[in-house]
């Protein structure tokens, strides 16, 4: 203990112990810049690796969704062929074609090919299975003018078949997003009133709807996507409000639009127009709550008044057959 107070003591030793301090000082002086890194540099070397992973995810859920289903697929083989030479597309009207696939999700060249091609070979190839029906198997019991009657039904049958496919899936698909567009518009409001731009907005409010409402999601994916490449960003707007086909939101792109042109207050038009959607969906719900009643009266005369009547009436009957 003598020994460790004399050599702390002693002025050699903390002469010493100082010309070390000063010397490690001077040391990390001179290669401390060289050791801190630049935050700047590092922040952005951060926002681009981020960048690029949402790229890769971008591109990887678009690869799958080209995998699943007829959305963007390139039309090949003999269905390309077979419009082609027919001439299909001048025939059945392309554009308006185009346009209904594109309300019932359904993008690219491929889908339009594939329409063409039902609605080509449907109505033969119902036609003949109906006539093998009633020919072969001798089904109905038809006579011979009946069956012929319900071939030709067939063969009609099969050429509106691919219109009725298409307008069902746009009708539901129309639904969906009338229901869930109030929200997004309050959603996309409070992303506007908070600083964020249009696009950033659109893509906020597209995660937000897409586990409830995936059809909404995948629109204002595309409108964000035609925001960044397209020359005109009216024309993304316009895209949105002709992919969807619902006066609400062909409401908002206009306002969007304007915005955009003019330089007008999106926040108030996004307000007028959200508070609107909201009095669109009340007034369906009153409408179809209001609608119940006539549609209750048939079942209730048809089952449960003889119900009714039965059980009020089958005692009285039983005494009166009793009494004879």
């Amino acid at each position: 203990m003598e020994a460790m107070i004399n050599a702390v003591t002693d002025p050699s030793i903390q002469i010493a112990a100082l010309v070390s301090l000063a010397a490690i000082g001077a040391v990390f002086t001179i290669l401390e810049p060289l050791l801190v890194k630049d935050k700047f540099e590092e922040r952005m070397k951060t926002v681009g690796s981020y960048r690029d992973n949402l790229r890769k995810q971008q591109r990887e859920m678009l690869a799958k969704k080209t995998n699943t289903s007829l959305r963007n697929r390139s039309p090949q083989g003999m269905v390309k062929e077979l419009v082609e030479s027919l001439k299909l597309l001048e025939v059945f009207d392309e554009e308006a074609a185009r346009k209904k696939l594109m309300m019932a999700g359904f993008r690219g060249q491929g889908p339009v090919f594939t329409f063409m091609t039902a609605r080509l070979t449907l109505p033969f190839v119902v036609a003949i299975i109906v006539g093998i029906y009633v020919y072969l198997l001798n089904g109905f019991e038809l006579d011979p003018f009946g069956r012929l009657l319900a071939t030709i039904g067939g063969f009609l049958s099969g050429f509106y078949l691919p219109n009725i496919y298409i307008t069902n899936i746009v009708t539901k698909r129309q639904q969906k997003i009338r229901e869930a567009w109030p929200d997004s518009l309050d959603l996309l409001l409070i992303c506007v009133e908070a600083g964020m731009s249009i696009e950033a907005a659109f893509q906020k409010v597209g995660e937000e709807v897409g586990p409830s409402c995936p059809e909404l999601a995948e629109e204002l994916g595309l409108t964000t996507a035609e925001l960044s490449y397209l020359q005109e960003r009216k024309q993304a707007y316009a895209n949105l409000a002709e992919r969807t086909g619902l006066d609400s939101v062909r409401g908002v792109a206009t306002a969007l639009i304007q915005s955009e042109k003019y330089g007008t207050p999106l926040g108030q038009s996004l307000r007028v127009m959200a508070k609107e959607s909201r009095d669109l969906r009340m007034q369906e719900a009153e409408k179809k709550a209001a609608a119940l009643p006539p549609k209750l009266t048939v079942p209730m005369i048809g089952f449960f008044l003889p119900v009714l009547f039965a059980v009020i009436l089958g005692p009285a009957i039983m005494q009166v057959m009793n009494l004879d």
